[in-house]
């Protein structure tokens, strides 16, 4: 994207805020600004919306969002409103569909913080416990929404003869619902798989919590004792009218202090930056620069 459309983008993103009256907060605006650049720079393939109110309101005010500014630049076209659960993410259908078929091709490594054990350990996909079978398993089935193909126009699921018996409760956007709309919450159901593990799968963070939903205070408490490494990635807007302004974070997660004791020198971690990096050399017009940034959290009350 050139910076000249990343331009565009956002003054068509501030009529669509303006005409739909979402009122957001200055720190608000701008998360949303860098989100949305995130998607349609190829940077992210899913941005958590947890900023601009509470659910239903927060959802009928995107969708609303998504549909003028669609109208406005064909750079919105693959964007959709995502639900599962009380979770509610913007996505890039494509960048989607490409990010879901990694995962289970194991291109895209995942490391899992076992919050059932104390002290939590590390594990991977690999290590064949039930679930991490149960996550691949919705793995699959949001393949079927989002195939390398392209997704269907009604953003149906294909025809359930295709599915399998446990997916006969997916959701299906009724007519009251957006077009633009996306509820994937049947996904999970019948699973142990908790919205957290879910989550940070969705945001493409290299380290994931994992812990069942019948260990759900357990997994909170044991978190909760523990110092933290905060690792965020920042980056620098081209067209920031401020220049001597502080990086914008683009996204941050955590990682149990004794699982991270070299920083940002992880193996994981220099991997992961390695693959932000490339991301970014694809959108140099839109940021100036991309850097990882690492600080200490200490032990503190979690809500997962």
């Amino acid at each position: 994207m050139e910076a000249t459309e990343a331009e565009e983008l956002l003054k068509v993103l501030e009529a669509s805020l303006s005409h739909i009256k979402w009122r957001l907060k200055s720190s608000a605006k701008r998360r949303l600004q860098i989100d949305v650049l995130a998607l349609c720079n190829g940077m992210r393939p899913v941005v958590m919306i947890d900023y601009g109110g509470k659910m239903p309101e927060l959802q009928e005010h995107l969708c609303a969002f998504l549909e003028h500014c669609q109208k406005g630049s064909a750079s919105f076209e693959q964007l959709r409103v995502m639900v599962v659960e009380d979770m509610i993410y913007l996505i890039h259908v494509k960048e989607m569909a490409n990010y879901v078929s990694l995962s289970l091709s194991k291109e895209v490594e995942l490391l899992f913080v076992d919050l059932e054990q104390d002290p939590p350990k590390m594990r991977t996909l690999e290590d064949n416990n039930l679930l991490g079978m149960q996550l691949i398993s919705i793995q699959k089935l949001f393949s079927l929404y989002f195939p390398l193909e392209g997704m269907r126009n009604d953003l149906l699921p294909p025809d359930r003869t295709e599915l399998r018996e446990d997916t006969k409760s997916l959701s299906e956007p009724t007519n009251s619902q957006s077009s633009l709309l996306i509820d994937l919450s049947s996904c999970i159901h019948d699973t142990k798989v908790t919205v957290p593990t879910i989550n940070g799968w969705l945001l493409g963070y290299p380290v994931v919590y994992l812990f069942s939903t019948d260990h759900i205070e357990h997994a909170i408490y044991n978190l909760s004792t523990k110092f933290l490494r905060i690792y965020k990635i920042l980056v620098h807007r081209n067209s920031n009218p401020d220049k001597g302004s502080r990086p914008e974070e683009l996204m941050s997660f955590s990682v149990p202090y004794d699982m991270s004791m070299r920083g940002s020198k992880e193996p994981w971690a220099e991997t992961f930056l390695a693959q932000m990096q490339s991301k970014w050399g694809r959108c140099k017009q839109t940021w100036s620069s991309l850097e990882m940034e690492v600080s200490e959290c200490y032990p503190q009350a979690i809500a997962l």
